[in-house]
């Protein structure tokens, strides 16, 4: 079994992902989950809240797969590993808030900003309180993180903070990364993937 699954962030891009991808080895599956409605996937009917969001994305995991998140995407990635363990093998989230809260954190608000880009997309994306923190010491899969020390939106202490809720973790920091570093340092960040696929993964006999 070699399925990594893609999850985009706020923007909803798909594209975001595809300079990362093209850098993996071609012996892993890959699939990128678009959300109905956000950058270029049609809307659904059936996709009404956040919650409705949330569902679609853990129903699209039907095979044994390891999830790989950005930002906002992250808190989708951590909803299917506490729904559908026995699929999810293992994480890397990237500069995401994990599903807890930020208050306590020196984050940028990046809402308004937000709301002024994507003026067609629903305003239930952003108001969203969505929290699993009591949850995440459940999580019992090797988990990846890596952030970036010059990110306003996820600051590193978010990663840090993550590191020591989940069990399994190991954080991984890119020197000059921001909020976008998937994209921009996807050469370093592959390595980072790679290594966790090769190591963390092996003894599950699932690469």
């Amino acid at each position: 079994m070699n399925n990594l699954i893609f999850l985009p962030g706020a923007s909803g891009s798909t594209t975001f992902w595809h300079p990362l991808i093209e850098k993996l080895p071609q012996q892993y599956r890959t699939k990128i989950i678009g959300y109905p409605g956000f950058g270029d996937t049609p809307e659904s009917l059936e996709v009404k809240s956040f919650e409705d969001l949330t569902n679609y994305v853990v129903d699209q995991i039907n095979e044994e797969s390891i999830i790989i998140a950005q930002s906002m995407g992250g808190i989708f990635a951590v909803a299917a590993a506490l729904q559908k363990p026995h699929l999810v093998k293992g994480l890397v989230l990237i500069a995401t808030s994990g599903g807890i809260n930020l208050k306590r954190f020196n984050v940028q608000d990046w809402r308004e900003a937000y709301r002024q880009t994507f003026l067609k997309y629903p305003d239930w994306f952003v108001t969203t309180n969505a929290n699993y923190e009591e949850f995440l010491p459940d999580i019992n899969v090797e988990t990846l993180l890596i952030w970036g020390d010059n990110d306003s939106v996820s600051p590193v202490q978010v990663g840090q903070y993550l590191n020591q809720k989940f069990e399994k973790s190991t954080l991984y920091v890119v020197n000059g990364g921001d909020h976008q570093l998937a994209e921009k340092h996807a050469d370093e960040v592959v390595v980072q993937i790679e290594n966790y696929l090769k190591t963390s993964c092996k003894s599950l006999a699932i690469i």
